[in-house]
């Protein structure tokens, strides 16, 4: 009996290093070793994906992190269809509003700000790391719309200085608007109004969340909410979202992206 049960105990073993083999290698830059980020670059993986989320409150009914965790699991995403990029770790340090006074969603227990000028640096200089280590292309995606204009001044001044090089740096703008006209767009088109698609954690916001990570929705507290300053965080109503609508959001912030930063590279 004893040798049997180790004969099975190896078998499981060879069992498990066998399945380890022939997983497919991460696209995630953190679960790599850098020997192993090293080859990916050298066989064809030179676009790296900067994702960046924030930490901010939404709503009664949804985790603190969504947009960390939002952003990372879309850009994992797209760099598999992409098929020659890797996904650096998320930036969850984001401008969220003043802190003295406090203003929009720092008025919320839990969100996290950090002044303009850092936020912009911690860009910059995740860039400028990207490109030591060997990536040509290297996207900013951001899941949040109060940092978009900021991502571009830092593409714009990288693109300035790296100029008749070939690094490019591209801020996708595309990604936030298909996660925002574009899944907008397609719930109108399915009978949903304005009011209960909402701007922040309504509707939309929350569909998405539950296509992505359900585990950080709490259904039982969705309830309606037209306007943050009646105090719950919330504006739209996401008592009616389901994953089944997300997997929309999903598909077409995926696919737009995928093919913007195609495009633009085929531009370069």
């Amino acid at each position: 009996m004893k040798t049997l049960v180790i004969v099975c105990l190896m078998l499981s073993a060879s069992a498990l290093h066998t399945s380890a083999q022939s997983s497919p290698p991460s696209v995630y830059l953190e679960e790599l070793t850098w020997t192993e980020l090293r080859d990916a670059i050298r066989s064809g993986k030179t676009t790296a994906l900067i994702p960046i989320g924030g930490t901010e409150q939404s709503g009664p009914d949804m985790a603190l992190g969504k947009h960390n965790i939002r952003v990372k699991i879309l850009s994992g995403m797209i760099a598999q269809g992409l098929g020659n990029a890797i996904v650096a770790p998320v930036v969850a340090y984001v401008p969220e509003g003043s802190i003295n006074p406090a203003t929009s969603h720092m008025r919320y227990p839990g969100t996290i700000t950090v002044a303009d000028e850092t936020f912009e640096k911690t860009i910059e200089y995740a860039a400028r790391s990207l490109r030591l280590g060997g990536f040509q292309n290297i996207v900013m995606l951001g899941d949040h719309g109060g940092y978009q204009q900021m991502e571009k001044a830092v593409a714009a001044k990288l693109n300035r200085e790296w100029a008749g090089t070939s690094v490019h740096v591209l801020a996708c703008e595309e990604y936030y608007r298909a996660s925002a006209e574009g899944f907008d767009a397609i719930l109108k088109s399915r009978g949903y109004s304005a009011d209960e698609i909402g701007r922040h954690a309504g509707l939309a916001d929350t569909s998405l969340q539950l296509a992505v990570a359900p585990e950080t929705v709490r259904a039982d507290r969705a309830r309606s909410g037209s306007d943050r300053s009646r105090g719950d965080g919330s504006e739209g109503d996401p008592r009616k979202a389901s994953a089944e609508l997300g997997n929309l959001g999903v598909n077409e912030i995926v696919s737009t992206t995928i093919a913007a930063i195609r495009k633009r590279a085929a531009q370069r």
